[in-house]
């Protein structure tokens, strides 16, 4: 497997906090990786090390197939958005984004406007930043990660407090770099909901712990809508429901059964389970939802 990050029990601690502890994750090349975790979870800790900014405490980081001392020449190859954009107010946007480009020594006539085009801020280029909205602020910081041209795009919470236009534009966005730039993406967000919505594989992260990693098809199949059925005598409704060629099914204690296909044969199965002289005292379809699951997976306190 072509991986642009792997990382193998990657950890950073602080004082006597671990802010990530013993975390291993896999980035495809040209995939979006959503990295779910609640506030304090320790999403930005996780990126700031594979992007340079902060040193591992223990573990081992491979960028670009480059370990140990070789990694800190692959950070060239990376351009982030991490926690706010640093931009200068008082500047344009295009003025921002030539700061960036004499930084790195590019001198390329017409390229800062292909990147405001890219953000779909070239009629907003020569407007002061002090006057951008909050999305057009995140879309410019994300034109200042491209500078350079990046081959993995680190995103933190790029979406945090935009309106639901705000989220659909970067959205937008991030799926046209991947599909017509082949670009790898990791981005962070709390709202799993609006990860799945781009993202092709998720890690999912809780108080410096990596407790899931799974594709958009595990977790569609994780989060599908099942049959609830609570009945008398579970032993006896079981070979009725094998009966009627059920196989993905579980039972749940000593009364309920979750069925997880076939869900239109609802009536029919009501009664097959009469013939059978199963009691049933509720039989209804659930739709599992996303922040369900990631709520179960990570629990309902809040974190700091």
């Amino acid at each position: 497997m072509d991986y642009v990050v792997s990382t193998k029990g990657l950890t950073k601690v602080y004082g006597k906090h671990t802010a990530v502890d013993n975390v291993s994750i896999h980035i495809k090349r040209g995939e979006i990786y959503g990295f779910i975790g609640r506030n304090g979870a320790g999403k930005t800790t996780f990126m700031k090390m594979i992007t340079g900014l902060s040193a591992p405490t223990n573990g081992e980081l491979s960028l670009f197939g480059s370990t140990g001392e070789a990694v800190k020449k692959q950070t060239e190859r990376v351009g982030n958005l991490i926690e706010e954009p640093g931009l200068y107010p008082q500047l344009t946007g295009y003025q921002n984004l030539k700061c960036k480009c004499l930084a790195l020594g590019i001198h390329k006539q017409g390229y800062i406007e292909e990147l405001l085009a890219k953000v779909g801020l070239e009629t907003a280029g020569k407007k002061k930043v002090k006057k951008y909205s909050l999305g057009m602020r995140q879309r410019l910081g994300i034109a200042m990660a491209l500078v350079g041209g990046p081959d993995l795009l680190v995103l933190d919470e790029p979406i945090n407090g935009l309106d639901p236009q705000g989220i659909a534009e970067v959205r937008d966005i991030l799926l046209k770099l991947r599909d017509e730039q082949n670009m790898t993406i990791m981005i962070s967000s709390h709202i799993l909901e609006e990860l799945y919505k781009i993202a092709d594989t998720f890690g999912i992260i809780n108080k410096g712990k990596l407790i899931q990693e799974l594709s958009k098809e595990e977790l569609a199949e994780k989060c599908s809508d099942f049959i609830e059925l609570k009945c008398d005598d579970v032993s006896k409704a079981c070979p009725v429901i094998e009966g009627m060629g059920i196989k993905n099914y579980k039972v749940i204690g000593n009364d309920t059964v979750y069925i997880y296909e076939k869900i239109d044969n609802m009536g029919s199965l009501n009664k097959e389970l009469a013939k059978a002289d199963v009691s049933v005292s509720l039989l209804n379809v659930v739709q599992e939802k996303l922040e369900n699951y990631f709520l179960e997976l990570v629990g309902g306190e809040e974190n700091a």
